[in-house]
């Protein structure tokens, strides 16, 4: 039989669900496949449709079991009693079906609500997790906070910057869509301002350290220095090379790069320093990390110029023995300027070499005006010479530091002015006492170590080796020539100690010193030693003229001693002392005063002459005149005492003009306007005396003084002669009275041919009126 239609049209999921449910081995699969229609099945339209299924496979297979009846009725027979069991089995599980549809059904709705429950309770505990989540990251970031205040607490600002960026910059982006990010956002430029005002603060506490260690630093410095000194003093002692190199020279700082030490951090034995720029950096990189670095330049230039106004004072004292105010002074400058080297240094845009420079200008200009300031007080050399010598060391540390000494070099030269300034008023005065307290006698010595302190100190080569002289015995100058000799040297010495450490003009030293010894010599010995020859004792002008001719060779040593010793290499030619020329003329003046004196003393002896021109006889083997022995006597005396000491030259110089004076006073006394007359017999006096000085003149064994007398002993000659024609033959005269004046000849011989006259007339008989004058005049031709 054909299979009837179905009334229903099943649904092909819940057929295919059937057929498998048909098709099922064991009841296991049978359940297995009822279990997810019966899932479905909760609805009733579902569960109708699924009893509407089976009823179709049941009609199905009714419709398969009345055709097989047909075929063969007995298996259908059997067929139907089977299928008849099946259908009573079929509707024993539908109706187990429906109950379990039905038990499905209700505990898919009690499913239902407790996975609504656990929906809902998973809901709440995701936001009971993500607000635990959020309070923790919310918890994490006020740590983070706190961590800020705390490290800021605890003076570490980089850190605490740090913590702030990664609070600003990563934590605070996790909780954007809180409130407390806001906040926390809000906060995070007040807490920079704090981190920066907390770093400035350690920064202006550091600087406040920095200032006070500013003068030990300087005071390092300066021992840095003075050893490099010693080193380079022990390098000249192994080689004379090392001398032309001066502190701070490459050469030096060659050979001086072995011995490390620096300044600012070492721990030395006699010193000990450590200057720590960490709170600096930390600084610079906080502001930085801030972008205020330009702020923070300013900042600091300001602050560092503040600082340097406090270093000076407004005044110091230079008349201090331990130069406390300018020691302080200069090692704060150094200290602070070294300090300033270092930060530029150090740091690459903190400090520019303007700023340095310009701190460094203003401290030098400073110190120097209050150092100027302060030399009014100043009025010893000695003293001058240690204030350089501590401006030396200063200026030679700040050189090795790279900083310009210009204005300091120009300082040392007005030190030195002052200084060579106050040297020659001591010396003056010192000059002005030897000279005004000397005997004027030759210095006697008594023992050979005497002698040898006086040749070394004195500009005086001996004629004698000290072995070959007897002691005592005196030296050919007085005291005052070594005394002067030896503030000479002392006064060179002095002036060069100006320039052991370091001065650049030393030109000016080698000017100064022969300008001041000039004036010295000049002034204050040669002109001194001039005005003492208004005396009237000989012996005094006799040692003065010695004096002045040592002097004078004194300065020709000086002279070269200056040349050897210049200090500046460029300068060259001869040192020409005015002194020396002004010593010869000093000499030239005391040896006319001493012809003024000899000859003066010849005068007044001459002057005591007392000749009877109109003696009518003399006596048999006539005395030479009081007068004339008194002369000799003088002569000889000033010559083996007074003249002594003179150098042989200048005694036969004094002797020739003495003898030459002599002669022409003598000669003057017949020439008197006031003899008219001269005998026979005042001739012969006359000739007595000229005799004996011509003797005392051959006595002295030289034949130049001889000539002096010449015309002396010729003029008596011819006035004691019996034939005066052979005065007015010229021939003749040549001959025996060449020296003799036409005119004085003329003149004596009328007065002798009157006086022979006189003595041949008769004492009552008149004199007659002579005419022979103007005869002989006419004789010879003179008018």
């Amino acid at each position: 039989m054909p299979a009837m239609p179905a009334l229903i049209e099943p649904r092909d999921d819940l057929t295919a669900a059937v057929q498998q449910i048909m098709l099922s081995s064991s009841d296991n699969d049978y359940i297995d496949q009822l279990i997810p229609v019966m899932k479905d099945a909760r609805q009733t339209d579902r569960a109708a449709q699924l009893i509407q299924a089976l009823n179709q496979v049941s009609s199905d297979r009714e419709a398969d079991i009345e055709r097989i009846c047909n075929t063969n009725s007995q298996d259908f027979i059997s067929s139907v009693d089977q299928l008849q069991r099946v259908r009573e089995g079929t509707l024993s599980l539908t109706s187990e079906v429906l109950r379990l549809a039905q038990a499905i059904q209700s505990s898919t709705e009690k499913l239902l609500e407790q996975k609504r429950a656990l929906v809902e309770s998973r809901s709440v505990r995701q936001s009971i997790d993500e607000t635990s989540q959020a309070l923790q990251d919310c918890l994490e970031v006020l740590k983070l906070a706190n961590q800020v205040h705390d490290l800021l607490a605890q003076k570490n600002h980089y850190a605490a910057l740090r913590a702030l960026d990664e609070l600003q910059n990563v934590h605070l982006r996790a909780v954007t869509r809180y409130k407390i990010a806001e906040m926390i956002e809000k906060s995070v430029p007040a807490t920079q301002r704090l981190i920066a005002e907390a770093v400035m603060s350690d920064l202006n506490s550091w600087l406040f350290r920095i200032r006070e260690t500013s003068q030990y630093v300087g005071e390092v410095a300066f021992y840095h220095t003075q050893m490099r000194r010693q080193r380079q003093k022990d390098r000249l002692e192994i080689s004379e090379y090392a001398g032309n190199f001066k502190l701070n020279s490459a050469i030096e700082l060659v050979a001086d790069e072995t011995e490390e030490f620096d300044v600012l951090n070492n721990d030395n034995e006699e010193v000990e320093i450590e200057v720590d720029f960490t709170p600096l950096f930390e600084c610079m990189h906080i502001h930085n990390a801030l972008g205020q670095s330009e702020r923070f330049r300013a900042e600091y230039a300001n602050t560092r110029r503040k600082q340097k106004d406090l270093l000076l004072p407004t005044h110091i004292d230079l008349t201090d023995e331990e130069d406390t105010d300018l020691t302080t002074l200069l090692e704060s400058i150094t200290g602070f300027a070294i300090i300033e080297r270092s930060t530029m240094k150090k740091t690459e845009s903190l400090r520019s070499a303007v700023d340095v420079d310009e701190l460094w200008d203003s401290m030098c200009q400073s110190a120097i005006n209050l150092i100027s300031n302060a030399l009014n007080t100043v009025n010893n050399d000695g003293k001058l010479l240690k204030i350089k010598s501590i401006i030396a060391m200063f200026i030679q540390t700040m050189d090795s530091w790279g900083y310009s000494i210009t204005s300091l070099d120009a300082l040392l030269l007005t030190l030195f002015g002052k200084y060579a300034e106050l040297l020659k008023q001591r010396f003056s005065e010192d000059f002005s006492e030897i000279v005004s307290t000397d005997d004027y006698m030759p210095m006697p010595i008594s023992n050979a170590e005497d002698y040898e302190k006086v040749v070394t100190v004195s500009w005086y080569s001996p004629d004698k080796r000290p072995e070959q002289i007897k002691f005592p015995t005196v030296f050919p100058f007085s005291q005052m020539y070594p005394l002067c000799c030896i503030d000479i040297r002392s006064l060179l010495n002095q002036i060069y100690l100006f320039s052991d450490d370091h001065f650049q003009n030393s030109d000016v030293i080698d000017d100064t010193l022969k300008n001041s010894l000039d004036e010295l010599l000049c002034t204050k010995v040669c002109q001194s030693l001039v005005d003492r020859l208004s005396s009237q004792y000989p012996g005094q002008i006799v040692q003065i003229l010695t004096n002045l001719g040592h002097f004078e060779t004194a300065c020709k040593e000086l002279q070269e001693l200056l040349v050897e010793a210049r200090t500046s290499g460029a300068a060259s030619g001869p040192v020409v002392l005015k002194a020396t020329a002004e010593f010869e003329t000093g000499k030239k003046t005391a040896e006319k005063r001493i012809f003024e004196l000899v000859n003066s003393k010849i005068d007044d002896l001459v002057e005591t002459a007392e000749y009877d021109w109109t003696a009518p006889s003399s006596s048999p083997n006539p005395q030479p005149s009081l007068y004339m022995q008194e002369l000799t006597r003088y002569l000889s005396n000033i010559m083996s005492s007074v003249l002594l000491g003179l150098p042989t030259e200048i005694k036969e110089l004094i002797y020739f003009d003495a003898l030459s004076h002599a002669a022409t006073s003598v000669l003057s006394l017949p020439l008197d306007p006031i003899v008219t007359k001269i005998t026979p017999a005042a001739v012969q006096l006359l000739d007595v005396d000229v005799k004996h000085l011509s003797q005392f003149v051959d006595s002295l064994g030289n034949a130049i003084l001889h000539e002096n007398l010449d015309e002396l002993r010729q003029t008596v000659e011819l006035m004691g002669t019996e034939n005066k024609e052979e005065f007015f033959d010229v021939g003749l005269r040549n001959r025996r009275y060449g020296r003799v004046d036409k005119v004085n000849g003329a003149v004596l011989l009328e007065k002798v041919t009157q006086g022979a006259e006189a003595v041949a007339v008769p004492e009552s008989s008149p004199a007659k009126p002579s005419t022979q004058f103007s005869t002989f005049k006419d004789r010879l031709g003179i008018r």
